[in-house]
């Protein structure tokens, strides 16, 4: 039981985190919209998720199948997922940034942060209940 709630646990800790860098990459291209020759990037979340927990390998590098092995760092590991977003239309300052896409994007990735952030409080709240009803 602990085990499941540890492994649940921890994969919403990486959503979080991945969802925390996500949001940061995102407002850097909206800093970045009338930088001349600025290409904006973004992450391929569902990759990194599953490259973060160990359940796929991808870009070259294995999972790690147990405790003892190496993983690459916490920035390696978003570093790994990042692209280039195509450009919408072109621009003479060679300016990738669709600032109706970064905003919806935004929006989308802060309200998926949110509903992070309020499983990760259900389920602490679930197991604070439960410690209480056996002391009871």
């Amino acid at each position: 039981m602990i085990d499941r709630l540890t492994d649940t646990l921890n994969f919403q800790t990486q959503a979080l985190l991945l969802r925390s860098e996500r949001q940061r990459l995102i407002a850097s291209n909206i800093a970045n919209a009338d930088t001349p020759g600025y290409v904006a990037r973004d992450m391929d979340f569902a990759a990194a998720l599953r490259q973060a927990t160990g359940q796929a390998a991808t870009n070259g590098l294995m999972a790690a199948t147990a405790a003892g092995h190496l993983q690459p760092a916490a920035g390696a590991r978003a570093e790994a997922q990042l692209r280039y977003a195509a450009p919408s239309q072109t621009n003479l300052d060679r300016n990738t940034v669709d600032m109706d896409r970064e905003r919806a994007s935004f929006a989308d990735n802060s309200v998926k942060y949110e509903a992070t952030l309020r499983f990760i409080n259900g389920s602490v709240r679930t197991m604070l209940d439960a410690i209480r009803g056996q002391s009871q």
